[in-house]
């Protein structure tokens, strides 16, 4: 080892003397490090990482105008969706790209080319080398990180890393390098069955509000104050719809192991709310090992109870569960098994931020790791989220182009805002560094929220001691709706007009250095968050959250593409075009009321029009559905 370690500094040495370096650039950069981490201690050089580049996709500056055109309800080629296979072309990563990557690893790392590997899909070239080979090529150090609070550590490079400026533009990311095992959390604050020792994996610090056993269960609509209900929804939404074309249409809802479910409890819910349908259970897509399992169930019980509620006995509801008991899984790991040309590698993801599989630890899922092939839905429902200051820019960029390249598909991306108002998880806000900290000033969005290829749900509530038909309000009670401005993400020319109009009329008054006044603003709908009467081992409980408002809403698109799909037309796919669109106006109810508090401050205000609390409005069934069936 040491002799080897002396003719590489030798090498180095040499090449230095006798070659003019690249010019180098910096290719991605961390302002601060996700909340909890701190280094301990340089990197061992002889650790080997598998190092893995995202080779640049062509194309991604067109991609938001390829959407428009088969999603805005102006455009003639409205609902004429694009295959999976002409996605796949259309980025493809070009043999230019492969090659500048591939010659920079040899000439600039010494690395022998049979070490560098190409994925199937053409997308990543892979390589395993050390620390040492890493901090060369990448022009950074590496640190061992230690989170303070679960004591786990990890291995990241400090701050930012460097590429030749020629060698740049053909990649997207490097991993592992600035990303952070910080895995996906529920919307929410708090479980009865969460634990301190969960820190770093899926659900942890962010489950719905679960309140106590439910001992009236109201069946009647005179008390949709206080427990909401199947038939509470139906009211509030005008939503009364029977499906016509459950054997073409497909929802979907993601749930990420150890999260579960008992399966008994469908019929405790169904023997109450919907008798019909007692019996009924979800059509397991297993990705990654995710099986039912023992663990938490208020975020799959709530979600799965409902949507199944709404869309009704005809309808297959398709559970996606990612992840083993062990690793869990991330939104990427999702993807994966969704679309085979965004896996990172055969057998992989980026290790320090996705699950990797097989998983060689006891009780984890020893097959390898699912890249494409598992059946994909029409509408798929996700409660789940990060901070965008959890991330890099690069990967959520990465992850976002994604979702708009399978939205091109003709698939509906429906996502939770968040339960922290304008602030992050455990009430955390930005300091001037962007670091997550309790005394923060500036506002912390969430992500997906800010990404405009997925549509963002925030919550709102029956007033205590109105009618259910009475006008709601944003939820006040147990939790502010998450909503603001991205960070990341600029503001999207569908909603420029909408925002522009919020922020002309209804100023919030702070300055740029609370919120960025340009950025992608969420949410785009809403729906009831709070008081879910749902059934959790063989008892009912009231729970809340924007967990329950996006499966609502999602449920009411579902029906929505059924009716498109009786008359033979398709899905409606990425709607936000078409939601924020004149075409669309009156289709939603306006929500006036309330605000989402956070960060010392008392947020933004729901106004008339949109406004970053509530979006749009709620969803009105009968006028939604007239106007998307008008549409080809």
């Amino acid at each position: 080892m040491l002799l080897s370690k002396v003719l590489l500094l030798s090498l180095l040495s040499v090449a230095s003397a006798t070659r003019t370096p690249a010019k180098r650039v910096v290719h991605e950069s961390r302002r601060s490090l996700p909340a909890g981490w701190s280094p301990v201690k340089r990197a061992d050089p002889d650790v080997e990482l598998p190092l893995s580049v995202a080779l640049a996709q062509p194309n991604l500056d067109k991609l938001e105008s390829y959407l428009l055109d088969v999603a805005h309800p102006d455009s003639p080629n409205y609902s004429k969706h694009w295959s999976p296979a002409k996605v796949t072309n259309a980025f493809k990563p070009s043999v230019e790209s492969v090659e500048a990557v591939r010659t920079w690893l040899v000439e600039d790392g010494y690395i022998n080319a049979e070490r560098i590997a190409l994925s199937n899909n053409g997308g990543w070239l892979t390589v395993n080398v050390t620390v040492e080979e890493a901090e060369h090529l990448l022009g950074t150090t590496y640190y061992v990180y230690e989170h303070s609070d679960s004591g786990r550590q990890h291995l990241a490079c400090h701050d930012k890393y460097h590429l030749p400026e020629h060698v740049s533009k053909h990649v997207d990311l490097i991993t592992p390098t600035l990303h952070f095992d910080v895995k996906v959390k529920r919307h929410g604050t708090t479980d009865m069955n969460a634990s301190r020792k969960n820190i770093g994996t899926v659900g942890f610090g962010a489950a719905p509000k679960m309140g106590g056993t439910l001992h009236n269960i109201f069946t009647d609509l005179s008390h949709c104050d206080e427990a909401i209900t199947l038939a509470c929804l139906r009211v509030l939404y005008d939503f009364v719809y029977v499906p016509l074309a459950a054997d073409k249409n497909t929802i979907g809802v993601v749930e990420y192991t150890p999260q579960s479910h008992v399966p008994s409890d469908f019929d405790v819910f169904f023997g109450n709310y919907s008798k019909s349908q007692v019996g009924q259970r979800p059509t397991l897509v297993s990705i990654d090992g995710g099986a039912i399992v023992s663990g938490p169930i208020s975020e799959s019980s709530l979600d799965l109870q409902y949507v199944m509620g709404l869309v009704g006995k005809k309808q297959e509801v398709l559970l996606y569960q990612v992840g083993d008991p062990v690793l869990s899984g991330s939104f990427n790991n999702l993807l994966d098994g969704l679309d085979g040309s965004f896996c990172t590698f055969d057998g992989g993801d980026d290790p320090s931020q996705d699950a990797v599989y097989p998983d060689t630890q006891p009780g984890g899922y020893k097959g390898p790791e699912d890249c494409g092939g598992k059946k994909t839905a029409y509408v798929i429902s996700t409660s789940y989220g990060y901070q965008e200051a959890d991330l890099t820019p690069a990967y959520m960029q990465r992850q976002c182009a994604e979702y708009g390249k399978l939205s091109l598909t003709g698939i509906t991306f429906v996502y939770s805002s968040g339960d922290n108002g304008v602030a992050g998880f455990d009430n955390l806000c930005l300091d001037d560094e962007r670091n997550q900290v309790p005394t923060g000033k500036r506002f912390n969005p969430s992500f997906p929220g800010g990404c405009p290829y997925v549509t963002s749900v925030g919550a709102t509530q029956v007033v205590p001691g109105h009618k259910v038909t009475d006008p709601e309000s944003a939820v006040f009670q147990r939790f502010p709706s998450g909503g603001g401005f991205s960070d990341i993400f600029p503001r999207a020319d569908f909603q420029k007009d909408a925002v522009a109009s919020y922020l002309a009329h209804y100023p919030p008054g702070y300055s740029d250095a609370i919120f960025n006044y340009t950025g992608r603003a969420f949410p785009d709908i809403s729906a009831n968050g709070l008081n879910y009467s749902v059934a959790a081992n063989g008892k009912f409980a009231l729970i809340s959250g924007t967990s329950a408002s996006a499966p609502t809403a999602a449920s009411i698109l579902s029906a929505i593409n059924d009716a498109r799909l009786a008359i033979r037309k398709k899905p409606i796919g990425w709607i936000n075009p078409a939601l924020y669109s004149r075409t669309f106006e009156g289709a939603f109810n306006d929500i006036t009321n309330g605000t989402n508090p956070g960060c010392g401050t008392q947020g933004f205000a729901a106004r008339p029009g949109w406004d970053p609390v509530t979006g749009l409005g709620t969803l009105n069934f009968p006028k939604l559905l007239a106007h998307f069936l008008a549409l080809p």
